[in-house]
């Protein structure tokens, strides 16, 4: 029995591409798989930060490549769909981890500011999803991985652009789970809540844009109250949510939000 509930959780044989795969959420995801068998291709517009995350799936004995991905160009995710078949074969699962945030007032926010959230957070999922489609249909099946936010559940002052994202990111999730069902390709998305991770951490920054370590720790203490488990999210608490979407385990699970968010958010 124990074997079986391993399997379940298993990608022995299966190809991930994971886009943001630089740092935090997108980093995580790519160890855990490469930790549950599957080989991984990694894309970001952070070369440095890319070969760090290849070493890191290197450590765990993973095989891993990478592509400097720009999400926002649509011909980037593609090639970087097509580059996955042409090395690895075949496509079984995509995450759209790619992502930006942006703090302000709805009457202060700048259109350029707009525009690089909708670019990245939207656009970039919406062509994820896509490119990631195309190569699935042609084998009948896969899974498609979204990150979305416990933003786009709770309205939260500042907040507007990055909340407005991820509630479409919702929406599309759904949209495609119904498009893409018919071909055997599962589409859902995770909805973090706090996670420790170096975008979140850009709050925490003084004048001099270094991260204030009072002013974190305080922060840090903040988001733990809100949880009910009194607890702050880490990269890992994540990618395991991800990886019960990527796998077996998840076969009957489509169109759906998952929120590994501590409670934060209940809707």
């Amino acid at each position: 029995m124990q074997d079986e509930l391993n399997q379940a959780f298993r990608l022995d044989g299966r190809v991930a591409v994971v886009t943001g795969a630089a740092s935090g959420i997108g980093r995580e995801a790519a160890r855990v798989f490469a930790l549950a068998g599957a080989r991984v291709v990694l894309g970001d517009v952070n070369e440095a930060g890319l070969a760090e995350s290849v070493a890191a799936v290197q450590a765990v004995g993973g095989e891993a490549s990478a592509r400097r991905t720009d999400v926002t160009q649509r011909a980037e995710v593609d090639a970087l769909a097509e580059a996955a078949v042409r090395a690895m074969g075949r496509l079984d699962v995509w995450v759209n981890s790619a992502g930006a945030v942006t703090y302000g007032a709805v009457l202060e926010t700048a259109e350029p500011e707009l525009d690089r959230l909708t670019n990245v957070n939207l656009k970039g999922t919406y062509w994820g999803c896509a490119a990631a489609a195309r190569a699935m249909q042609a084998q009948g099946a896969g899974s498609i991985i979204n990150v979305s936010s416990t933003g786009a559940d709770s309205a939260g002052a500042g907040l507007s652009v990055y909340a407005m994202t991820k509630a479409a990111v919702n929406t599309l999730t759904r949209t495609c789970a119904k498009e893409f069902g018919s071909f055997g390709v599962r589409v859902n998305a995770v909805a973090p809540g706090w996670i420790d991770t170096p975008m979140a951490n850009t709050r925490f920054r003084d004048s001099d844009g270094e991260i204030d370590p009072e002013l974190r720790e305080r922060g840090l203490r903040d988001r733990a109250q809100a949880s009910p488990l009194g607890l702050t999210g880490v990269p890992r608490d994540v990618a395991l949510a991800m990886l019960y979407l990527a796998s077996d385990a998840g076969r009957f699970v489509t169109g759906q939000v998952l929120r590994p968010n501590g409670g934060a958010s209940m809707p």
